[in-house]
């Protein structure tokens, strides 16, 4: 077993033990805790299989040029335009968004917009913003996406070109 696995495996070890002592002494917040982490898991469940099989279904059937046309370093404003579109309409948040944010860049998407897609499924997606309407009411949300969409177009750019500045690499990840 790798390190990183053997971490994993402690810590989830420790809080299914965490969990479970909770039960039997009667600890609230650690039952609550424990009920929290099965809704969360249900819920990733329901959302995760389609999600991964859309996304496969991206990596297959989108070329490599059209991602590159689309969203490389020659693509300007309309690749951000197309990344917050992207961000909006995507489902599952960031679960969902990292996996896809890989696969757009092996096929040769910008860092830059990479970044800013990331910040962008964080605040803008569409579902999120029709329930902070209700809740928040509109003025709150328009000054919101005011303020965040920008930002994060600064941030994605700023590191973008930090990391590409320093020929940064993106490892594999392998657990």
């Amino acid at each position: 077993m790798k390190k990183g696995q053997l971490i994993y495996t402690i810590f989830f070890v420790l809080f299914i033990g965490f969990v479970g002592v909770s039960y039997l002494i009667d600890y609230g917040n650690g039952q609550k805790t424990g009920l929290v982490f099965i809704s969360v898991l249900i819920e990733l469940l329901k959302i995760l299989p389609c999600a991964f099989v859309l996304i496969g279904l991206f990596e297959v059937w989108v070329k490599k040029e059209t991602v590159m046309k689309h969203l490389g370093e020659k693509s300007g404003l309309k690749g951000y335009f197309g990344v917050l579109m992207l961000a909006g309409f995507s489902i599952g948040g960031l679960y969902v968004a990292f996996p896809l944010a890989e696969i757009l860049h092996k096929k040769g998407a910008s860092l830059k917009i990479i970044f800013a897609y990331l910040g962008f499924t964080g605040v803008c997606r569409i579902p999120m913003t029709i329930f902070e309407i209700s809740f928040l009411g509109l003025p709150f949300t328009i000054v919101r996406l005011m303020v965040t969409i920008p930002l994060f177009l600064l941030i994605g750019i700023l590191m973008g070109a930090i990391l590409e500045k320093k020929n940064y690499e993106l490892n594999e990840l392998r657990f």
